[in-house]
């Protein structure tokens, strides 16, 4: 038996010493993902696949790296990116992979698939930045034709339950009949056998908001037969946050799936206690069987529409509909009125912030307002000589959008108590963006370039949150079982070869509210299916990403 044991071992070592692999990335300290301490070795990738993690210094390969000093990790997720549009303009990914993202995720709500005629007409006429041709109709389509098209970053997609009811019943407040929600039910099935991870909701918005929760257990039951979950937007983030998390944990308890709560917050300073008891509340439910989760940005403020300032109610029908009552003198005293009411029965993030100081104007559609850019609410109705309430009002009137704004609702000690539990990954919700062209026609939040070097560096490093190991773990292996991928998220021989190759003591967030378009540093090398797409830094214009889909029951 001893005799066998050493012949394995030595053909085993034979094996290691002659082999030629593709790539060896040598000499760094290793950190799998499983969140354990790192260790010196070297990893060979072969093809997509990651060939042998140990000592290979008697191997060679076509490529060869030195990460002497340096941090080797698995390829960070994206719990919710924005960038279905912005990858079609560059499918470079630019500000994702400064920071090692090598998947990023979409279907917050809204997918780009399934598609009526009408919603593919809409789609194609609002296109007031970056322009293309919608040449699809379902989900898995549009993926496909995105892989096709080219992107650097692997991607993955939920079907959102508002393009689901769009696509049925439009956008009015009401309910969907017995036919309507079975025919709603046969989308979730053939976006689920297209490859959706499963059903995403945004429950704060129009016309996510008229969806009851019954409508969204059957969506989700029928994910269910897939293996497919249900993330999402809860209906409060603030005033009603305990109760919008008893509603998350009654859909995935009752559709029997993995719920997730998409960025984690807890908005606007009244509000900011409630945090310890949803943390109770989530984990009592783990404890219960329920499989919930969350994942969460790393900044205190969050980025949506002006339009999140106006009841509902007042967005039955679409924009069109809003953009046409806002300009009834009586509806805009009402309106005004509700912009300084602190709600109980939706959510008012103009309130919540507090005042127009802590309202940051991110994105026009018209040239003419771009100057606006950048100032607060409060500059602006300055400027104007008018009312903050009267400046937003006559803001999205005039540029024909919701105009995109920044609130200031979160506190740092929460991100901090959020960024340390086991069961929280990350999100940038924003899209991937260039430091150059078309990109530079818009603001940005910061966290759509610095979300996730500002965990490792930021929270981890310079903070001492959490070590360096258990952060890498949540920005990949928890992300990876929360999606229900279980080829990815970790530096496994067999599994996929997304691999990163940076230096923990100078990763850092550039991006800032009032300089957004900067780049993180400290991200050294990136590989995505094998392939190498930053190099020293620089992009290597491969674009080998993949649509990836959950793993099969």
């Amino acid at each position: 038996m001893r005799t066998l044991f050493f012949a394995v071992v030595c053909i085993v070592l034979f094996s290691c010493k002659t082999k030629k692999y593709d790539t060896i990335i040598r000499n760094g300290m290793i950190y799998d993902g499983n969140g354990g301490a790192p260790f010196k070795g070297d990893i060979a990738i072969n093809n997509d696949t990651i060939a042998f993690i140990g000592d290979l210094s008697h191997a060679s390969a076509k490529n060869e790296v030195d990460a002497k000093g340096k941090a080797v990790s698995p390829g960070f997720i994206n719990m919710l990116s924005w960038s279905p549009v912005s990858l079609i303009e560059d499918g470079r990914s630019m500000g994702e992979l400064k920071e090692g993202v090598t998947l990023e995720v979409f279907g917050e709500g809204e997918s780009m698939g399934p598609l009526n005629a009408k919603m593919k007409k809409e789609m194609q006429d609002d296109q007031p930045v970056f322009k293309y041709n919608v040449d699809w109709n379902s989900l898995g389509e549009y993926m496909h034709w995105l892989e096709k098209h080219g992107v650097s970053c692997n991607i993955a997609s939920f079907v959102g339950a508002t393009t689901i009811r769009t696509c049925v019943i439009g956008e009015d407040n009401r309910d969907p009949n017995a036919a309507e929600l079975s025919q709603m039910k046969l989308l979730v099935q053939k976006a689920m056998e297209e490859g959706a991870l499963g059903v995403g909701s945004s429950l704060i918005y129009p016309p996510a908001f008229f969806a009851k929760t019954n409508e969204l257990i059957e969506l989700c039951k029928t994910a269910g037969k897939y293996g497919g979950s249900y993330i999402s937007h809860m209906r409060s983030e603030g005033n009603q946050l305990n109760e919008a998390v008893e509603e998350l944990i009654t859909i995935a308890k009752e559709a029997k799936v993995h719920g997730e709560i998409y960025h984690l917050k807890a908005a606007g300073i009244a509000n900011w206690y409630k945090m310890d008891s949803v943390i109770r509340r989530v984990e009592r439910a783990r404890k219960e069987g329920i499989d919930i989760a969350a994942n969460m940005y790393t900044y205190t403020a969050g980025a949506t529409g002006m339009t999140a300032a106006f009841p509902p109610s007042l967005q039955d029908g679409g924009f069109g509909k809003l953009w046409q009552r806002l300009q009834d003198p009586s509806i805009r005293i009402a309106m005004k009125k509700a912009m300084k009411t602190n709600a109980t029965d939706w959510e008012n993030l103009y309130y919540g912030a507090g005042s127009p100081e802590k309202v940051l104007l991110l994105g026009f559609r018209r040239d003419s307002l771009f100057k606006y850019t950048g100032k607060t609410l409060a500059e602006v109705a300055k400027i104007r000589n008018t009312t903050p309430e009267d400046a937003a009002i006559d803001l999205i009137i005039q540029d024909s959008s919701r105009v995109e704004v920044a609130y200031f609702l979160m506190s740092e000690e929460n991100v901090k108590k959020q960024l340390a539990l086991p069961w929280v990954s990350f999100c940038s919700d924003a899209a991937s963006m260039a430091t150059e062209g078309k990109f530079l026609k818009q603001s940005a939040h910061p966290r759509a370039y610095g979300n996730f070097t500002r965990v490792i560096g930021h929270y981890s490093r310079d903070e001492k949150v959490i070590s360096l190991e258990k952060a890498i773990q949540k920005l990949s292996k928890v992300a990876a079982n929360s999606l229900h991928i279980s080829n990815r998220g970790q530096l496994k021989t067999g599994m996929f070869a997304d691999v990163l190759v940076f230096d923990p003591a100078t990763v850092n967030d550039k991006s800032t509210y009032k300089d957004p378009h900067q780049y993180s540093t400290g991200m050294i090398h990136v590989w995505v299916n094998g392939v190498q797409v930053l190099k020293d830094g620089e992009h290597t214009n491969a674009k080998p990403g993949r649509f990836v889909k959950r793993s099969t029951l």
